[in-house]
């Protein structure tokens, strides 16, 4: 039995019937990123000694006949923009190098009260700015399917621990598609959760009208688990919201649902490999006996445009409190010699701790922002937002999901559209919109293009996570 290869379910099924204790199943990982992330680039912390520790205490809870939740002495890898108390936490930039997490987030203190071993943080685009995971100050990673490949970003590390088998589930973030892009690259599921769905204390904000923390697992049932365990109202984050999960839908029937496909996903430079296994993944939803029709999402062309100009916006707000003062990369510390003036320390702080892509990040959203601009560029995306919004709202009222490709293109190589921002840019296409209108969406295989995975993404009305899932669940069966 291959300890690595195993589900939540299967993990926690051996766990209770003792085939392995959760310190064979904590070795098992460690041993496997010890041998093979060197390749993958994967982790940037491993915290071998406190998950061992966290693996025994469960051991523990089982020889003495205590019952043990479905997560408990369950091997999960976290984004390293997540916090974790005690923890380096990085954000995948230079300017983070040395920041210790004061506390741990809300989602890490839920994974915690049932047990769950946390095996170390993954890699990242910077601030989880890309969708290649190629920004990271830290080195790229690389897709476990083809090394010469990206994995997608920028939840890069956590998709590629879970399809490499050196994790048996991970915590990601989602602002513009940087949980289901990567899945749909790297050959996992991947879960978007209902913006409010999750609470976001403790991830280092991007952009805090888009972002949101979801699962990564091997299963659309691990994906279930995890998101019932991380979801929920939480007091410390005002944009959280109470809702009600439920894990089975016994009274669910795949033929009495209605799934829109809208004819603005389907479009010119789209991978024809793509459009056929998707439209295959769709065929086989109709000999379920599910009614499938065409829609219009009409100003999905401004998505992208909206997106890049909201997200600079917000993230030139957010990533002001770096400023080699409080905490982080500080040149006073690099240069031993005294500067002129505390601008300086801000301008040099800011300039050798920042990657490129967020230093390109932050001027266009000071531009943005800036007086005589704000009303041509923000506001007017703000409008655009809301049109993008009444879309979705207007579909759902004919339709119960919406089937599209998660990404245009299989993953590419290395190197690729580095040199041109916009082409990275597109690759956020298909997902950004959902995060534009604050809806569920995930990203489950659907087939590949010789060795690389495609990716069909199922997106629901707001807080139907639990439906969304039982859909992908059906095909995932098939």
């Amino acid at each position: 039995m291959n300890l690595t290869e195993l589900t939540i379910r299967q993990t926690h099924e051996g766990l209770k019937k003792k085939q392995f204790s959760a310190l064979e199943i904590c070795r098992a990982y460690l041993d496997k990123i010890a041998k093979e992330d060197k390749k993958i680039n994967a982790f940037l912390t491993v915290t071998r000694e406190s998950a061992l520790l966290q693996a025994k205490k469960i051991d523990e809870m089982i020889l003495s006949g205590q019952e043990i939740s479905l997560l408990a002495g369950i091997p999960l890898a976290i984004k390293d923009n997540i916090l974790v108390k005690n923890v380096r936490c990085t954000a995948g930039s230079k300017i983070l190098d040395n920041y210790i997490a004061p506390y741990d987030a809300t989602v890490i203190k839920k994974l915690q009260e049932r047990g769950a071993v946390i095996l170390g943080k993954t890699n990242l685009d910077e601030f989880a700015m890309g969708a290649s995971g190629e920004n990271s100050a830290f080195g790229p990673t690389r897709n476990p399917h083809d090394l010469s490949r990206v994995p997608g970003g920028s939840s890069a590390g956590s998709v590629a621990a879970v399809a490499a088998n050196m994790s048996c589930g991970a915590l990601g973030s989602d602002t513009g598609g940087s949980i289901r892009q990567p899945a749909s690259l790297s050959g996992v599921v991947g879960l978007k959760p209902t913006y409010g769905a999750v609470s976001r204390y403790g991830l280092i904000a991007l952009v805090c009208s888009f972002d949101q923390i979801g699962p990564i697992t091997k299963t659309i049932e691990d994906a279930k688990i995890l998101f019932e365990a991380i979801s929920g109202k939480d007091p410390l984050d005002s944009t959280s919201l109470e809702f009600k999960f439920q894990s089975s839908l016994p009274n669910f029937q795949i033929k009495e649902v209605c799934f829109g496909v809208p004819k603005e996903y389907f479009i010119e430079g789209i991978d024809p490999k793509v459009e056929e296994i998707i439209q295959k993944a769709i065929k086989k939803y109709e000999d379920l006996g599910a009614k499938i029709e065409e829609i219009s999402l009409p100003h999905t062309k401004y998505a992208i445009a909206t997106y890049y100009i909201i997200t600079p916006s917000e993230v030139s707000a957010n990533l002001a409190r770096y400023d080699g003062i409080k905490y982080g990369y500080s040149t006073i510390q690099s240069k031993k010699s005294k500067l002129k003036s505390l601008l300086n320390v801000y301008l040099e702080s800011r300039g050798e701790g920042f990657g490129e892509e967020v230093r390109r990040r932050i001027m266009l959203g000071t531009y943005a922002l800036s007086a005589g601009y704000y009303d041509a560029y923000y506001l007017k995306a703000q409008k655009f937002r809301t049109l993008i919004k009444e879309d979705f709202k207007k579909a759902f009222q004919k339709v119960d999901f919406i089937l599209t490709p998660t990404s245009p293109t299989p993953a590419f190589k290395l190197g690729e559209k580095t040199e041109d921002p916009l082409k990275m840019y597109l690759c956020d296409i298909f997902t950004s919109p959902v995060n534009l209108a604050g809806l569920p969406g995930i990203s489950i295989p659907a087939g590949k293009k010789g060795n690389l995975p495609v990716g069909l993404q199922i997106i629901g009305k707001p807080f139907e996570e639990d439906k969304i899932l039982q859909v992908a669940q059906t095909f995932e069966t098939i």
